[in-house]
């Protein structure tokens, strides 16, 4: 089973369940794990597709734009999804639960919610290139591309994206992930032992410590990958 796809243009870490680690990535779901993402940009031209191999549709200057500039409009992104995330959590912010929750990193939605991105930063600028890091809910690869656009025009230029690459889903890291070439038996049973502890935290910290058939046997349920 596949956790959270990539499409087509987009590469990194994507998590698969093997026998009963189908059930366990039902469970991380639920969680509504953060993923990270790393996604390139380029300022001066715009396409259909909001990425750099799209059909060009404009051209335009970028000389006025500076760091500075792009991370002021980082930060009122930032803020708009930061209010988000508060409305579908459905947290009264006020109460002391809301507090704990807060300080453990959990204030999550409850539920489905538009894609929301809780961090945005820029990690390379050199014009007409640019990098950020992107921490995000609910998103697709096409969103993230788009707000690459929309960072263009609020700039008073136009942007596409480069790449996207997915660093972190929940728990798995690029660090823990195999490569197409460690695709094979022994290799997948390496990670599936090195990484059912930390499945089992997250799941019972953010679901509760229910009570959960599948979690003893997770010595054969988990396996990940990366293209």
């Amino acid at each position: 089973g596949a956790g959270p796809r990539l499409d087509v243009k987009a590469s990194g870490v994507f998590v698969l369940g093997i026998g009963h680690g189908n059930k366990l990535l039902t469970d991380l779901y639920d969680c509504h794990l953060t993923k990270v993402y790393t996604v390139g940009g380029l300022f001066g031209k715009a396409t259909d597709d909001f990425s750099d191999t799209g059909k060009l549709v404009e051209k335009t200057t970028f000389d006025h734009i500076t760091r500075e500039k792009l991370e002021r409009i980082l930060a009122v992104i930032q803020g708009t999804n930061h209010k988000a995330l508060l409305m579908h959590s459905n947290i009264d912010m006020k109460t002391q639960e809301a507090y704990e929750l807060a300080v453990k990193g959990l204030i999550r939605p409850m539920g489905k919610s538009p894609p929301i991105i809780t961090a945005i930063r820029c990690l390379q600028f050199a014009l007409p290139e640019f990098q950020l890091e992107i921490h995000c809910l609910h998103e697709t690869q096409q969103y993230l591309r788009k707000i690459v656009h929309e960072i263009g025009l609020e700039l008073k230029s136009s942007a596409v994206c480069t790449q996207v690459r997915r660093i972190r889903d929940g728990v798995f890291t690029l660090d823990d992930a195999l490569l197409r070439t460690q695709w094979n038996l022994q290799s997948i049973q390496n990670a599936i032992r090195d990484c059912q502890l930390k499945v089992k935290t997250e799941i019972e910290k953010t679901l509760g410590h229910q009570e959960r058939s599948c979690l003893p046997k997770m010595d054969a349920e988990m396996a990940h990958a990366a293209e």
